[in-house]
Formats: structure tokens, sequence, C-alpha cells
């Protein structure tokens, strides 16, 4: 491109040749700029549009998936970036340190883009393989996050050998001599620079999590990610401090599951005495139908186990003989009812009362509900309010709650 009779222009309106060289850089610069803009919007819209429509026409789902993330915008740089690679000697003829930074500038920023283009490309392959039976138990994610640090390894080596004019086998060389002494001085940010990656990209916590880490004594929120340290703020206040690493490298729980939801769970037992557990005679089964919440359940029962043991000709002189109704049964079933009908109880999800195997303290009768009010003492103050009311309920069943013997007990006896 002859950028002569631009200067020559410039001089002729009387301008030093200095003042020209700097006016017919800028001017050249300003209309590269506006060039590669304009083309780089134009290929842009042309392959977003091609690309959806031609997603919408075909059959397999990959193509939106690369639309989704957004292969085709970083595909339509290459060609503005060719373009500006390509008149750039001629924009800064005047200034050969200048162009020569320039153009480094440029094949770093190809470095980058074409990791952009790299790193989309696998993403989409990534979450169209998720689509896939056969891949979903495949931990495709891992693998495309270890070709990524590697891939990114290289373009920063890439990049910084542009940079010092050294050949690349030639620094590949120098940094694995190097390589031992780095890795023992920096063990710590290095395994914090691949934690914060696979942190980040597992998206495992983020700050505002509640995350319980016993090892380190953490119960809070998260209100620090560094390359180093996770910095978590107790419930009581207190600042714990968690290297970044322990996050990939140990086990923890982050409570963001329950937040999102729409209940918190409720997941206690009560132990009852065994020697409490009995059948339930005429006579009991017609004391408990005052209990309203299972009068309706106690008459089917009994209707239908009558039924049963008449058709069955059952002796029921022997309370043990045939089908009978057990306090503990009916226990559970009035908790079952009791806390469907309880207003702090999410409805949509799970409600269930079970018989736990006996142990040394009794049977185990588990709770196991979610709370519609997720805020933690609104959640404790349900949780409390369910089991003061079960407590309380006990002794209408004839049943007890287990409880190891105090120094009292012994004193009297």
């Amino acid at each position: 491109m002859d950028t002569s009779k631009i200067y020559d222009y410039l001089l002729s309106l009387g301008l030093s040749e200095n003042m020209a060289q700097y006016l017919k850089t800028a001017i050249l610069l300003v209309g590269l700029l506006l060039i590669i803009f304009i083309i780089d919007f134009i290929i842009r819209r042309i392959l977003i549009v091609a690309f959806t429509q031609f997603a919408q026409r075909s059959k397999t789902n990959f193509d939106d998936i690369l639309v989704a993330n957004k292969t085709p915008r970083n595909v339509a740089h290459i060609i503005p970036f060719l373009i500006a690679l390509e008149f750039v000697p001629n924009v800064f003829s005047d200034f050969p340190d200048f162009e020569n930074f320039v153009e480094k500038s440029l094949q770093v920023f190809a470095i980058l883009l074409t990791l952009w283009i790299v790193r989309s490309i696998l993403h989409s392959l990534k979450d169209y393989l998720k689509t896939l039976t056969r891949f979903k138990d495949k931990p495709i994610a891992s693998y495309i996050q270890v070709f990524m640090i590697f891939a990114w390894l290289g373009g920063i080596m890439s990049a910084i050998a542009i940079i010092t004019n050294i050949p690349f086998l030639q620094f590949l060389t120098g940094m694995g001599a190097i390589s031992a002494v780095i890795i023992l001085v920096f063990r710590d940010t290095i395994l914090g620079f691949v934690a914060s990656i696979q942190v980040s990209i597992n998206d495992m916590v983020r700050i505002g999590d509640w995350i319980t880490f016993e090892k380190y004594g953490a119960d809070g929120d998260v209100i620090e990610i560094t390359l180093a340290t996770v910095k978590v703020q107790n419930f009581d206040k207190t600042i714990t401090t968690i290297p970044t690493y322990a996050l990939i490298s140990d086990s923890f729980k982050n409570w963001r599951g329950m937040t999102n939801s729409d209940g918190r769970r409720i997941k206690r037992a009560l132990y009852i005495k065994q020697n409490g557990v009995k059948y339930l005679t005429d006579a009991d089964v017609e004391k408990l139908k005052d209990v309203q919440l299972i009068t309706s359940y106690l008459e089917t029962r009994q209707a239908d186990i009558k039924s049963f043991n008449t058709s069955h000709d059952i002796n029921k002189e022997l309370l043990l003989n045939g089908r009978n109704l057990t306090n503990l049964g009916v226990f559970r079933k009035y908790i079952d009812s009791y806390l469907k009908q309880h207003s702090a109880i999410n409805k949509d999800m799970m409600i269930m009362a079970r018989q736990l195997a006996p142990t040394t303290q009794g049977i185990p009768m588990e709770i196991y509900a979610f709370s519609s009010d997720k805020r933690w003492e609104n959640y404790e103050y349900i949780m409390s309010d369910v089991f003061d009311h079960l407590i309380a309920a006990l002794p209408y069943f004839d049943l007890e709650i287990f409880e190891l013997p105090s120094n009292s007990v012994f004193k009297n006896s």
C-alpha cells in the first residue's frame, strides 16, 4: 500500500516532516481500526446468522451448542486479525520499533484467539457429549480441563518466547533446567493456581456460599477466594482461612444446593422404648379414634382388619393371631398425618416417617421432611416445634422416649 501520497499531501499543507510522519501514521491507524471494526462486525453478524439458521434446520443439536458457546463469534475475529497483521507494517513504516511492538502484540493476541476458539469448541463438545446416554457418567469435563491447562501453559510460554525474542525450543530447554527450582519455590502458588482453575471451572465454590469444612473448623459463608486461600466467615463471626488447593484435595460440604432448593431438610429420630410396643385392642383403637388426625385412618384400617380376620376364621382370643394394629404403627401414621398438615412443612417435597433398625437405645422413629423456610433461626424453630409436639404426643399411644438413667434413679433404688 502506497502511503507516500498522504505524506506528500501533508507536507504540501506546510507541516514539518516529523509532524507529517506522526499525522500520517495516526490517519492510517484510525483508518485501519475502522476497517477492522467494520469487517469484524459484518463477518460476525454473517457467521452468527448463518450458524443460527443452520442450527434451526439441522437435526443435531451440536450446532446449537456451538452457537451457545460463542464459537462463531470467536472464529469471526480471524479475518480482521489477518488484515491487521498484513497492514500494520504499512501503518508504522516510519516507526520500526513501534511496528515491532505492535506485531508482537498481534502474535500474542493470535495465541489468545486460538485458545479461545479451542476452548469454545471443547466446551461445545463437552456439552454435546453430556446429552448422549453413553457419555453421561464419563468425566469428559476433567479431560478437557487437563487439556486446557496444558494448552494455556503452552500459550503462555509461547507468548513469553515471542516477547523475549527467544526461539520456542530454546525457551523450553531453559524452562526445563529451572523447572525443579520453580516448582520448589512456588509450590503453594502452583497448587493454588491449579486449584483455582478447577474450582472456577467446576463451580465448586462461589463468594456467598455457605460451606462446612470440618478439617479446618470452617462453618460459614465464603467472603473471599484468591489464588492461595479461601476466607470463610463463620457464624460466630470468626474468620477461617483455607488453602485453595484443599477444596479439591479434601472433602467439604457446600450448602448451595439446599439454599437454592424449595426447602431445608429435617432428618431427626425419636428413640422409643421397645418394651412399650404392643398390639392394640378394640378398646385401645376406640380410644385413639378421638385423635382427629387419624380417626379416618383407624376406622378404615379397623374395618379392613376385622374383615380379613373374619373371612379367614382367625381366633382373636389371642391378640397375636391374624392381623392387628400396633401402637407404634399408629403413631408412625400420626406423625405422617401431622407433618402433612403442618403449615411450615413443604408439601411438594418428601415427607416420611420411617422406623429404623432397633438399637441399644430403643427403636429410632425418624422424621424425614423439608421446612419451607430455609433461614437457620426459623428452621430450628420449626424443627423444635415439630418434635415438641411429637414428644408430648407419645404418652397418648402408650409409648415412651428412651432415656439413660440419671444418678437420682440409682439413689432412689
